[in-house]
């Protein structure tokens, strides 16, 4: 996106809300959290690796001190979301917003996968979204204040996709859940909406969804792409912000698709890696483990 053709919102179009960044020490938590912040928002980033959350926090605080503030929890866990939840709601103030960003995934062949690795993405995705969104929308309830949830998921809750299959079960399973609370919450001005969008680059999970050679398979090359390339944070924080600011109240239980035409045009899928053969896939697998090694060596929960 050139910068001509850039959005420019208001420095204050945030002001006074705070929000709360899951998965936010990587990634596109991590690349939109700066963002939230320059316009006007105090952010809390949650995720497993305190390290890595503290060096995230700081590059987004970095021009606005003492706006973003890390916490480590693990949002399998709700006994540690709820209590956390609490510190916030009583250390800092209630959330206005929250960004379900948290996620794992790995391009693997179904027939391969350990109950283990199937649960590890399923339980970030699907019960993490879960847990944090009831834990801040029973608080929302209970104090009678207004709120909005959005999570990030991929064009995947439409058409499935072959080879990351628990993590295109999890997310359909937050699309369905974000059409279920939007019509159970609306009563309490409480509006829940997601993001599926396209290939954006960034370190983690890209290692993650392109650990092959072979540019000529899967479901992030530009040249698979209509618009011919890739998305930027830039963009998916322009239209983040938006929906979580007062500028559209009116709309909750959508899932909006940001990939430049993937999905219409297909495949923005995996479909593609059919074509692999064992050495390929073993090759997958070996560079999908050295970066889940190194991730893990990081977490401090």
């Amino acid at each position: 996106m050139s910068e001509a053709n850039a959005t420019t919102f208001s420095s204050n179009l945030l002001l006074n809300k705070r929000i709360l960044i899951t998965g936010g020490g990587t990634g596109l938590g991590r690349g939109v959290a700066k963002h939230l912040v320059a316009h006007g928002a105090e952010v809390h980033l949650w995720g497993r690796r305190d390290a890595v959350l503290a060096e995230a926090a700081a590059e987004a605080s970095a021009d606005h001190p003492g706006t973003v503030h890390h916490h480590t929890v693990d949002v399998r866990q709700y006994d540690q979301v709820d209590s956390m939840m609490d510190n916030i709601w009583s250390t800092y103030g209630p959330l206005t917003g929250v960004l379900n960003n948290a996620a794992a995934n790995f391009i693997a062949q179904t027939k391969d996968l350990s109950p283990r690795a199937f649960e590890a993405v399923t339980g970030t995705v699907m019960n993490g979204s879960f847990h944090t969104t009831l834990a801040a929308g029973k608080r929302w309830i209970a104090d009678g204040l207004p709120g909005s949830v959005l999570s990030t998921l991929t064009t995947w809750v439409w058409t499935g996709s072959a080879y990351v299959v628990p993590s295109a079960m999890a997310k359909a399973a937050v699309h369905s859940m974000t059409m279920s609370l939007a019509v159970e919450w609306a009563k309490y001005n409480i509006r829940i909406n997601a993001l599926a969008p396209g290939p954006i680059p960034t370190d983690y999970a890209w290692e993650m969804l392109n650990p092959t050679d072979n540019s000529s398979v899967g479901a992030t090359q530009a040249d698979q792409i209509p618009a011919g390339r890739t998305g930027t944070i830039e963009e998916l924080a322009n239209l983040t912000m938006f929906l979580l600011s007062d500028a559209c109240d009116y709309l909750t239980g959508q899932t909006i698709a940001m990939d430049g035409g993937q999905m219409l045009a297909g495949p923005g899928t995996f479909a593609g890696l059919n074509s692999l053969n064992d050495a390929d896939w073993q090759q997958i697998k070996d560079k999908s483990k050295a970066a889940s090694e190194k991730s893990k060596s990081q977490r401090s929960v």
